[in-house]
């Protein structure tokens, strides 16, 4: 069996080292301007990889991230597992309680704030990919649908720090924003599955048909069997095993087999990830200390090493096209926010308060980057188009509470 020599596991420790230390100092800066800590972590990996450390001392930057060899491919089953654990976190935000508790109102906000945007990124995309400089008519129908998925989905831990922060988490427009966000990211999922799918990564061992159908059926047993089973299971392992590292665990080897079931079939493994989530987040027996927990676990180890290895393989200096970036902007806060704010006019809210819940949806952030760094991978979209999406990322994220204070002070909520 091949090893790291020993020049190879020195090289890996200090790129771990490195890349964790220097994205915790640009987290804690992004905090100071009440930024989340994502954006920190991104401009992280901006600043270590060949944007800026690559231009000024290339010399060092291939030394501590050479793109070959066994370190970087154990950095990269790192990565891997990262982005597995994000979406295992993902999905343990998503209380489907809290989704039949707003019933018509969610579901006319998630409805108008999903179809709209999708349908105006898929149009300009099909009808116009010379704005995307893309020129690969054989994959135009699932790069337009990417597109679309990309504009309609919502941060949901995004959005709910943000409405933490502007003290609104629990009024009612708080509450529909958080509902209508779950519900987008399980529809967006769906979507997103059968893009995949299209993308070619079927597994060849199955047909399309077949991954499509146990897809749904591997979702539709999570959420009631597998959840049930979780019900009955979680109280034992809180009074018999140790706490919290029993629960700790064996929710983590839950989540990879998840992941390895749904990368199995063809879908890929975040997918797993994200549904034994909802499974296990949707429990009345996983209080709000152990979900604190994994979540510190995951979001300050492992998440850091995702956002940061985004900017270590893409010059974003090269990449950044402004024609790209400004259509993705526009489609964003006209057609994105448009439609979550007809959604909540539907639903019997205010303008004011309309207006608020728009501009909280159209709130994005980790989802959208990793749905990019997997099509930036798997050769469906360029540098140039990933790069458009973090701007677009950013920019929604540093609008969103502002956007929505100035809203919120023409409108009085009522605490729910």
């Amino acid at each position: 069996m091949d090893k790291l020599n020993h020049t190879e596991v020195i090289n890996l420790l200090i790129q771990l080292a490195v890349m964790l230390s220097f994205a915790r100092i640009m987290a804690e800066l992004a905090r100071k301007f009440n930024q989340p800590a994502v954006v920190g972590e991104i401009l992280a990996g901006i600043i270590l990889g060949p944007t800026i450390l690559g231009t000024f001392t290339p010399d060092l930057f291939d030394m501590l991230f050479p793109t070959t060899g066994a370190s970087a491919v154990v950095l990269d089953g790192f990565i891997q597992v990262a982005v597995v654990l994000l979406l295992f976190i993902a999905g343990l935000e998503v209380d489907l309680h809290i989704v039949f508790q707003q019933g018509k109102q969610a579901l006319y906000v998630s409805m108008m704030s999903l179809i709209i945007p999708f349908a105006a990124g898929f149009v300009v995309t099909w009808f116009f990919p010379e704005l995307f400089h893309y020129a690969n008519e054989g994959q135009l129908l699932v790069f337009a649908m990417f597109i679309g998925t990309v504009m309609a989905i919502t941060a949901l831990p995004v959005v709910a720090r943000v409405l933490m922060d502007l003290e609104v988490f629990k009024t009612r427009m708080g509450m529909l924003i958080i509902a209508s966000a779950m519900i987008i990211d399980l529809l967006g999922w769906i979507i997103f599955t059968v893009i995949l799918n299209m993308m070619g990564n079927a597994s060849e061992s199955l047909s399309l048909g077949k991954t499509l159908w146990l897809s749904i059926g591997f979702t539709i047993l999570m959420l009631t069997i597998g959840k049930g089973l979780i019900n009955r299971a979680l109280p034992w392992i809180n009074k018999r095993l140790a706490w919290p590292g029993g629960l700790l665990s064996l929710s983590l080897a839950l989540c990879f087999l998840a992941a390895a079931f749904t990368e199995y079939i063809g879908i890929h493994s975040i997918f797993g990830a994200f549904i034994l989530g909802v499974a296990l987040g949707d429990s009345k027996h996983l209080s709000e200390r152990a979900k604190e927990i994994i979540h510190q676990f995951i979001n300050n180890i492992f998440a850091p090493l995702f956002f940061v290895s985004i900017g270590l393989g893409i010059n974003f200096i090269e990449s950044f096209n402004i024609q790209t970036v400004l259509v993705l902007l526009i489609i964003a806060f006209i057609f994105k926010v448009l439609g979550a704010t007809l959604g909540a006019r539907m639903g019997g809210l205010s303008k004011y308060e309309s207006f608020a819940v728009g501009f909280g949806m159209n709130t994005h952030g980790t989802l959208e980057v990793i749905l990019g760094a997997i099509a930036l991978q798997a050769g469906l979209i360029t540098d140039q188009v990933f790069v458009a999406i973090l701007v677009m990322v950013v920019a929604t994220i540093v609008a969103s509470a502002p956007l929505m204070k100035y809203c919120l002070k023409f409108n009085k909520n009522e605490t729910i």
